[in-house]
Protein backbone atom coordinates (compact mmCIF):
# COMPACT_ATOMS: atom_id res chain seq x y z
CA UNK A 1 0.00 0.00 0.00
CA UNK A 2 2.83 2.40 0.86
CA UNK A 3 4.57 1.70 -2.45
CA UNK A 4 1.33 2.41 -4.36
CA UNK A 5 0.82 5.66 -2.49
CA UNK A 6 4.39 6.80 -3.21
CA UNK A 7 4.08 5.94 -6.92
CA UNK A 8 0.80 7.82 -7.15
CA UNK A 9 2.36 10.87 -5.51
CA UNK A 10 5.32 10.78 -7.92
CA UNK A 11 3.05 10.50 -10.97
CA UNK A 12 0.90 13.38 -9.74
CA UNK A 13 3.96 15.56 -9.10
CA UNK A 14 5.45 14.76 -12.51
CA UNK A 15 2.23 15.72 -14.22
CA UNK A 16 2.59 19.31 -13.02
CA UNK A 17 -0.18 21.58 -11.79
CA UNK A 18 -3.76 20.51 -12.51
CA UNK A 19 -5.49 22.36 -15.37
CA UNK A 20 -8.06 24.99 -14.52
CA UNK A 21 -11.43 23.48 -13.69
CA UNK A 22 -13.93 23.81 -16.50
CA UNK A 23 -17.64 24.39 -16.17
CA UNK A 24 -20.12 21.57 -16.52
CA UNK A 25 -21.32 23.05 -19.81
CA UNK A 26 -17.73 23.10 -21.12
CA UNK A 27 -17.28 19.49 -20.08
CA UNK A 28 -20.43 18.41 -21.89
CA UNK A 29 -19.37 20.41 -24.97
CA UNK A 30 -15.98 18.65 -24.98
CA UNK A 31 -17.72 15.29 -24.58
CA UNK A 32 -19.95 15.99 -27.58
CA UNK A 33 -17.01 17.20 -29.65
CA UNK A 34 -15.16 13.96 -29.02
CA UNK A 35 -18.18 11.93 -30.09
CA UNK A 36 -19.10 14.10 -33.07
CA UNK A 37 -16.25 12.83 -35.25
CA UNK A 38 -17.85 9.39 -35.16
CA UNK A 39 -21.50 10.33 -34.78
CA UNK A 40 -23.49 7.08 -35.11
CA UNK A 41 -26.22 9.12 -36.83
CA UNK A 42 -24.23 8.50 -40.02
CA UNK A 43 -25.49 4.91 -39.97
CA UNK A 44 -29.09 6.17 -39.98
CA UNK A 45 -28.24 8.65 -42.76
CA UNK A 46 -26.88 5.87 -44.98
CA UNK A 47 -29.90 3.68 -44.33
CA UNK A 48 -32.22 6.62 -44.99
CA UNK A 49 -30.60 7.33 -48.36
CA UNK A 50 -31.06 3.71 -49.35
CA UNK A 51 -34.72 3.78 -48.24
CA UNK A 52 -35.28 6.96 -50.25
CA UNK A 53 -34.10 5.24 -53.41
CA UNK A 54 -35.40 1.70 -52.85
CA UNK A 55 -38.62 0.54 -54.44
CA UNK A 56 -40.81 -0.51 -51.53
CA UNK A 57 -44.40 -0.87 -50.38
CA UNK A 58 -47.52 -2.19 -52.11
CA UNK A 59 -46.79 0.05 -55.11
CA UNK A 60 -43.12 -1.02 -55.34
CA UNK A 61 -41.98 2.57 -55.80
CA UNK A 62 -39.19 4.75 -54.46
CA UNK A 63 -39.54 8.09 -52.67
CA UNK A 64 -37.50 9.92 -55.28
CA UNK A 65 -40.60 11.75 -56.51
CA UNK A 66 -41.51 12.93 -52.99
CA UNK A 67 -42.01 16.70 -52.82
CA UNK A 68 -40.64 18.03 -49.54
CA UNK A 69 -41.41 21.61 -50.50
CA UNK A 70 -38.76 22.41 -53.08
CA UNK A 71 -40.07 20.28 -55.92
CA UNK A 72 -40.33 16.60 -56.77
CA UNK A 73 -37.34 14.68 -55.45
CA UNK A 74 -35.39 17.74 -54.22
CA UNK A 75 -33.88 17.00 -50.83
CA UNK A 76 -31.11 19.54 -50.31
CA UNK A 77 -32.39 22.63 -48.55
CA UNK A 78 -35.84 21.20 -47.85
CA UNK A 79 -35.30 20.45 -44.16
CA UNK A 80 -34.49 24.02 -43.15
CA UNK A 81 -37.81 25.23 -44.63
CA UNK A 82 -40.02 22.77 -42.75
CA UNK A 83 -42.73 22.80 -41.43
CA UNK A 84 -44.50 24.56 -44.33
CA UNK A 85 -47.84 24.53 -46.15
CA UNK A 86 -48.44 21.99 -48.94
CA UNK A 87 -51.08 22.44 -51.61
CA UNK A 88 -51.76 18.74 -52.19
CA UNK A 89 -52.69 18.04 -48.56
CA UNK A 90 -53.97 21.55 -47.77
CA UNK A 91 -52.00 21.30 -44.52
CA UNK A 92 -48.92 22.70 -42.86
CA UNK A 93 -46.61 19.69 -42.46
CA UNK A 94 -43.30 18.95 -40.79
CA UNK A 95 -40.77 16.47 -42.13
CA UNK A 96 -42.28 13.38 -40.48
CA UNK A 97 -45.87 14.14 -41.49
CA UNK A 98 -44.74 14.93 -45.03
CA UNK A 99 -42.86 11.63 -45.23
CA UNK A 100 -46.05 9.88 -44.12
CA UNK A 101 -47.86 11.50 -47.05
CA UNK A 102 -45.21 10.31 -49.50
CA UNK A 103 -45.09 6.81 -48.03
CA UNK A 104 -48.83 6.52 -48.61
CA UNK A 105 -49.26 8.26 -51.97
CA UNK A 106 -46.09 7.00 -53.66
CA UNK A 107 -45.47 3.62 -52.03
CA UNK A 108 -48.93 2.59 -50.86
CA UNK A 109 -48.26 2.30 -47.14
CA UNK A 110 -51.03 3.02 -44.62
CA UNK A 111 -50.02 6.38 -43.10
CA UNK A 112 -52.52 6.12 -40.23
CA UNK A 113 -51.20 2.69 -39.24
CA UNK A 114 -47.60 3.94 -39.28
CA UNK A 115 -48.54 6.97 -37.16
CA UNK A 116 -50.11 4.62 -34.62
CA UNK A 117 -47.03 2.38 -34.44
CA UNK A 118 -44.85 2.85 -31.33
CA UNK A 119 -41.46 4.52 -31.78
CA UNK A 120 -38.67 2.08 -32.55
CA UNK A 121 -40.94 -0.43 -34.30
CA UNK A 122 -41.98 -1.19 -37.88
CA UNK A 123 -41.98 1.67 -40.35
CA UNK A 124 -41.32 4.12 -37.52
CA UNK A 125 -37.72 2.87 -37.58
CA UNK A 126 -37.50 3.60 -41.29
CA UNK A 127 -39.01 7.06 -40.93
CA UNK A 128 -36.31 8.04 -38.44
CA UNK A 129 -33.66 6.86 -40.91
CA UNK A 130 -35.32 8.92 -43.65
CA UNK A 131 -35.41 11.91 -41.31
CA UNK A 132 -31.67 11.49 -40.70
CA UNK A 133 -30.94 11.41 -44.42
CA UNK A 134 -33.11 14.38 -45.36
CA UNK A 135 -31.87 16.57 -42.51
CA UNK A 136 -28.22 15.73 -43.23
CA UNK A 137 -28.64 17.04 -46.78
CA UNK A 138 -29.26 20.51 -45.30
CA UNK A 139 -26.51 20.47 -42.67
CA UNK A 140 -24.88 23.90 -42.41
CA UNK A 141 -27.77 25.73 -44.09
CA UNK A 142 -29.75 28.45 -42.34
CA UNK A 143 -33.29 27.86 -41.13
CA UNK A 144 -35.75 29.95 -43.11
CA UNK A 145 -39.28 28.71 -42.54
CA UNK A 146 -41.82 30.32 -44.87
CA UNK A 147 -44.48 32.50 -43.28
CA UNK A 148 -46.04 33.99 -46.40
CA UNK A 149 -49.30 32.06 -46.19
CA UNK A 150 -52.02 32.72 -43.63
CA UNK A 151 -52.04 29.02 -42.70
CA UNK A 152 -48.32 29.14 -41.81
CA UNK A 153 -48.71 32.27 -39.72
CA UNK A 154 -51.72 30.75 -37.96
CA UNK A 155 -49.72 27.63 -37.08
CA UNK A 156 -46.95 29.83 -35.69
CA UNK A 157 -49.44 31.52 -33.34
CA UNK A 158 -50.92 28.17 -32.31
CA UNK A 159 -47.45 26.80 -31.68
CA UNK A 160 -46.55 29.82 -29.57
CA UNK A 161 -49.62 29.28 -27.38
CA UNK A 162 -48.92 25.56 -27.04
CA UNK A 163 -45.29 26.31 -26.13
CA UNK A 164 -46.37 28.60 -23.29
CA UNK A 165 -49.42 26.61 -22.15
CA UNK A 166 -49.04 25.47 -18.53
CA UNK A 167 -50.94 22.45 -17.22
CA UNK A 168 -50.56 19.00 -15.75
CA UNK A 169 -49.63 17.93 -12.21
CA UNK A 170 -46.44 20.04 -12.26
CA UNK A 171 -48.00 23.08 -13.97
CA UNK A 172 -45.31 22.84 -16.66
CA UNK A 173 -45.07 24.27 -20.15
CA UNK A 174 -42.40 23.94 -22.81
CA UNK A 175 -41.40 27.45 -21.72
CA UNK A 176 -40.79 26.22 -18.17
CA UNK A 177 -37.53 24.69 -19.37
CA UNK A 178 -36.88 26.54 -22.61
CA UNK A 179 -38.28 30.02 -21.99
CA UNK A 180 -35.25 31.87 -20.67
CA UNK A 181 -31.48 31.75 -20.69
CA UNK A 182 -29.36 30.23 -17.95
CA UNK A 183 -31.55 27.27 -17.01
CA UNK A 184 -30.13 23.82 -16.42
CA UNK A 185 -31.41 20.33 -15.71
CA UNK A 186 -29.39 17.20 -14.94
CA UNK A 187 -26.12 19.18 -15.28
CA UNK A 188 -27.09 20.24 -18.79
CA UNK A 189 -27.79 23.75 -20.01
CA UNK A 190 -31.24 24.22 -21.54
CA UNK A 191 -31.45 26.29 -24.74
CA UNK A 192 -33.80 29.26 -24.82
CA UNK A 193 -36.12 28.55 -27.75
CA UNK A 194 -38.12 31.78 -27.53
CA UNK A 195 -35.49 34.15 -28.90
CA UNK A 196 -34.83 34.94 -32.52
CA UNK A 197 -32.62 33.72 -34.01
CA UNK A 198 -33.16 30.58 -32.01
CA UNK A 199 -30.46 28.67 -30.22
CA UNK A 200 -28.68 26.40 -32.70
CA UNK A 201 -28.23 23.62 -30.13
CA UNK A 202 -32.01 23.42 -29.71
CA UNK A 203 -34.40 23.11 -32.63
CA UNK A 204 -31.59 23.31 -35.20
CA UNK A 205 -29.90 20.19 -33.78
CA UNK A 206 -32.79 17.73 -34.14
CA UNK A 207 -33.07 14.97 -35.27
CA UNK A 208 -30.21 13.71 -33.14
CA UNK A 209 -28.51 10.53 -32.01
CA UNK A 210 -29.24 9.93 -28.30
CA UNK A 211 -26.23 8.41 -26.58
CA UNK A 212 -28.35 7.47 -23.58
CA UNK A 213 -30.72 5.33 -25.66
CA UNK A 214 -28.47 4.36 -28.57
CA UNK A 215 -31.11 5.52 -31.05
CA UNK A 216 -31.75 8.35 -33.44
CA UNK A 217 -34.73 10.51 -32.49
CA UNK A 218 -36.72 12.72 -34.82
CA UNK A 219 -38.52 15.85 -33.66
CA UNK A 220 -41.81 14.02 -33.20
CA UNK A 221 -40.15 11.60 -30.80
CA UNK A 222 -38.34 14.44 -29.01
CA UNK A 223 -41.61 16.32 -28.45
CA UNK A 224 -43.32 13.13 -27.30
CA UNK A 225 -40.67 12.71 -24.62
CA UNK A 226 -41.04 16.34 -23.55
CA UNK A 227 -44.74 15.75 -22.99
CA UNK A 228 -43.86 12.65 -20.96
CA UNK A 229 -41.58 14.68 -18.72
CA UNK A 230 -44.33 17.27 -18.24
CA UNK A 231 -46.70 14.42 -17.29
CA UNK A 232 -49.00 15.45 -20.14
CA UNK A 233 -50.92 12.92 -22.26
CA UNK A 234 -48.87 11.92 -25.26
CA UNK A 235 -49.71 13.92 -28.40
CA UNK A 236 -50.70 12.09 -31.55
CA UNK A 237 -47.84 11.39 -33.96
CA UNK A 238 -47.70 14.15 -36.59
CA UNK A 239 -50.62 15.91 -34.89
CA UNK A 240 -51.38 19.56 -35.61
CA UNK A 241 -50.22 20.44 -32.08
CA UNK A 242 -46.74 18.99 -32.59
CA UNK A 243 -46.46 20.48 -36.07
CA UNK A 244 -47.50 23.88 -34.70
CA UNK A 245 -44.75 23.60 -32.08
CA UNK A 246 -42.31 22.86 -34.89
CA UNK A 247 -43.44 25.96 -36.78
CA UNK A 248 -43.02 28.16 -33.71
CA UNK A 249 -39.57 26.82 -32.80
CA UNK A 250 -38.47 26.77 -36.43
CA UNK A 251 -39.41 30.40 -37.01
CA UNK A 252 -37.66 31.34 -33.76
CA UNK A 253 -34.60 29.49 -35.08
CA UNK A 254 -34.52 31.54 -38.29
CA UNK A 255 -30.91 32.24 -39.19
CA UNK A 256 -29.50 29.38 -37.10
CA UNK A 257 -27.37 26.84 -38.96
CA UNK A 258 -28.72 23.32 -39.02
CA UNK A 259 -26.42 20.82 -37.32
CA UNK A 260 -28.83 17.91 -37.66
CA UNK A 261 -28.54 15.08 -37.17
CA UNK A 262 -26.55 16.10 -34.13
CA UNK A 263 -25.52 14.09 -31.09
CA UNK A 264 -27.16 14.41 -27.68
CA UNK A 265 -26.58 12.84 -24.29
Amino acid sequence: MKRAAVLAALVFAAAGPAPAQTSTADGIAQYRALLADGNPAELWEAKGEALWKDKRGPKSASLEACDLGKGSGVVKGAFVELPRWFADTQRVQDLESRLLTCLQTLQGFDAAAIAATPFGKGEQVNIESLVAYVSAESRGLKFELPQARAEERRMYEVGKRVFHFRAGPYDFACASCHGEAGKRIRLQDLPNLTVNPGDGVGFAAWPAYRVSSGELWGMQRRLNDCYRQQRFPYPGYASDATIALGVYMGVQARGALSSAPAIKR
